[in-house]
């Protein structure tokens, strides 16, 4: 039932033409029918032997029931959920979703419901099915900032499927190889699907070593740039513009540096909001029935079905009031008041902001979760990338030195943005009003309160961040950061940007806890554009002074 084998064609359903979308249904409808029908009379399918008949309809079954609740078309949902009706009148167990929504933090009923988007959603949902061929997870998380979501699609399309200098397969399989570094299952699969379809050998998803040598000379600065980018260095350049036969153009290195970026901040998202598996993706649906409890033993070892409910309140742990959580929005807001007053009497020197700084600095090394074990890579996941033990924590825990990175020596304004867009045309624009719609993005609202300036909060979170990649702004002062950001807020922030797949609903819980899901979504986005940010400087720095 494969689609690359030429036996069911799914594009047609990515069109804004509903004749075409039908047509397509009708042909998909008749090859589904006919392959359970043989099934359920004991009979080979289309001459394949009845397990392997199963296997692709179980495939075929799975996309149906995505497309039943996660089209935006409503023709496709009725029609795809109507022919999944018919299978299972003839016999044969179709799946159903497994989780609740597409985050595993934000209760499902707090999430825009496919089917009830207004106009603007609308035309952002379709927009995102026609050219990705689904609505995934992260685009119905990332829906609460439509503002932001235009542009992040407009960008993530425009590097992997339009002009440039990389071929269609490496574009996904670089999104693998990064998406891997943080053991994020959840956008490995959707690549390795991607890479198949455009092409890809599948021999290259057995592991790194399978892939021709060029892809595999990246491992080494996908690795240092997931984990501790500031160790990137001219020479790492050379050896990859350098290597006779495999040598990368450096509009190639360019795009590939975009792409590492992209996907390793995206599976910060990813694992700091919580995302679901897709409902056609392996943990996102079963064809067990549902148990009396509605949902069974299996479902929760695996850890696909509120399980995180049921580790969210350890024992002994006292539930914090409502009254206290106001009070935390209360106190926050007394604090940014009281900077702001502070900002406009007196202003310190030049020497004591550095000293900050590197106090700031220092301590966001220390910062870490109470829950921080080992977490091994899966086999799964892992084989797509070397060396499994390197990671941002070793490094703090050696005691080694960051070195400080000055913005007025090397920026994205002045200089990285300027580079990309020489040798990837466009796609500097393209990132640019991605981080500005990030940064400056704001409803002026806090929780309960209306008509709140939260710039210095955004502000202080952005550059938290940077710190903790070295990255030092001359003219803030980084005392401001311990007065606005307490200690399980830093740890959230910490875990994402550095050790994702360690992020737990706890930790996403237990930092503001009054405030909206829609308001911690909008701190993902900013540990997203500016983890990615901060990587790209490294990185262009490096080819900045390979080519001078």
């Amino acid at each position: 039932m494969e689609e690359r084998e030429g036996e069911v064609r799914w594009d047609g359903l990515c069109s804004r033409d509903a004749a075409a979308r039908d047509a397509a249904l009708d042909t998909i409808g008749q090859a589904v029918l006919r392959r359970a029908e043989s099934i359920a009379s004991g009979a080979a399918a289309d001459g394949l032997p009845v397990p392997a008949a199963r296997d692709g309809l179980g495939e075929a079954l799975a996309r149906l029931l995505m497309l039943s609740k996660r089209c935006p078309f409503a023709d496709v949902r009725e029609k795809s959920e109507a022919i999944l009706s018919g299978v299972q009148e003839l016999g044969i167990r179709i799946p159903r979703p497994l989780g609740h929504g597409p985050s595993r933090f934000i209760p499902e009923k707090e999430t825009i419901q496919v089917g009830k988007e207004d106009a603007t959603m609308h035309t952002l949902f379709a927009e995102s099915f026609a050219t990705l061929g689904r609505l995934d997870n992260v685009t119905l998380v990332m829906v609460f900032h439509p503002q932001y979501l235009e542009s992040f699609l407009k960008t993530q399309h425009y590097l992997l499927q339009m002009d440039g200098p990389l071929p269609l397969h490496y574009r996904h399989y670089i999104g693998i190889m990064a998406a891997a570094r943080h053991q994020c299952s959840y956008l490995v699969n959707l690549h390795v699907n991607d890479f198949l379809h455009v092409g890809g050998d599948p021999k290259w998803l057995n592991g790194l070593e399978n892939a021709p040598q060029k892809l595999q000379n990246l491992g080494e600065l996908n690795k240092m740039l997931a984990h501790r980018p500031w160790l990137i260095t001219k020479e790492h350049i050379e050896q990859l513009l350098k290597t006779e036969e495999n040598s990368w153009s450096l509009a190639e290195l360019i795009h590939a540096v975009v792409l590492l970026t992209h996907y390793h901040s995206l599976a910060s998202f990813t694992f700091g909001c919580g995302i679901s598996p897709e409902i056609d993706c392996e943990g996102g649906h079963t064809f067990r029935p549902p148990s009396v409890s509605n949902y069974c033993i299996c479902d929760i070892t695996n850890g696909y079905h509120g399980v995180d409910e049921i580790h969210a309140s350890p024992a002994g742990s006292i539930p914090v009031s409502s009254t206290e959580s106001v009070c935390e929005v209360e106190a926050l807001m007394e604090k940014m008041k009281q900077l702001q007053e502070c900002r406009d009497e007196e202003e310190a020197s030049q020497e004591e902001m550095a000293t900050r700084f590197e106090r700031e600095k220092r301590e966001s090394m220390f910062v870490c979760s109470s829950e921080d074990e080992e977490s091994a890579a899966t086999r799964d996941v892992s084989r797509h990338f070397e060396d499994t033990s390197y990671g941002y924590k070793d490094f703090s825990r050696h005691g080694m030195h960051v070195p400080t990175f000055r913005v007025q020596d090397y920026s994205w304004e002045d200089h990285g943005y300027s580079l990309v867009n020489r040798l990837y045309p466009d796609v500097g624009q393209l990132l640019d009003e991605k981080f500005h719609i990030a940064y400056n993005l704001t409803y002026n609202t806090m929780a309960m309160h209306k008509d709140v300036d939260t710039s210095m909060l955004r502000r202080a979170i952005w550059n938290y961040i940077h710190c903790m990649f070295g990255i030092r702004y001359d003219d803030y002062d980084y005392g401001e950061i311990n007065q606005l950001l307490d200690r399980s807020f830093k740890v959230y922030i910490k875990t994402v940007v550095c050790t994702p797949e360690k992020t737990t609903k706890r930790m996403y819980d237990s930092f503001w806890r009054q405030f909206e899901h829609s308001e911690k979504v909008h701190v993902n986005l900013l540990l997203v554009e500016a983890r990615m940010q901060a990587e790209l400087l490294y990185a262009l720095r490096a080819i900045t002074r390979y080519m001078t």
